[in-house]
């Protein structure tokens, strides 16, 4: 991202945003720019499943549903993570990317959250890991 991204527009994006560099482009296709959170799984911030973290103006707008999500520590990935590997190009088909993402993808991510916070178990987690790595490297 450019350096002064966030004033630049949405804190989400659609593919195309010009505020993504030609480096970042390919960061965020292959996924790389994932790995620095693999300090944080050290730090014990985060974990390798979990729900994703999210932008607290999205969370405050969902405040209710998050209650219970954010009891649960944040991961790398979840089903939700696996369901919108490529959320750049979902909200590319809105009109208006953030209206979409309030208003449909992201109540559907927090269907797919309640959903790993009900089903979460060590074969849950393991099943995940394996899904999101077979994402990745199917592209």
């Amino acid at each position: 991202m450019v350096a002064d991204a966030s004033q630049r527009g949405l804190q989400i994006t659609a593919d195309g945003d010009p505020r993504i560099t030609r480096v970042g482009r390919f960061l965020r296709k292959t996924k790389i720019d994932e790995l620095p959170q693999i300090i944080n799984v050290l730090k014990g911030d985060m974990s390798f499943v979990g729900p994703r973290p999210e932008v607290p103006k999205y969370v405050e707008m969902f405040r209710d549903d998050y209650k219970n999500i954010l009891k649960v520590k944040p991961g790398i990935t979840d089903y939700a993570a696996i369901e919108f590997r490529n959320e750049e190009n979902v909200l590319k088909k809105f009109e208006n990317p953030e209206e979409g993402y309030i208003k449909e993808v992201l109540p559907l991510k927090i269907k797919l959250y309640k959903k790993y916070i009900e089903d979460k178990n060590i074969f849950s987690d393991m099943k995940l890991i394996v899904l999101t790595l077979t994402k990745i490297v199917k592209g």
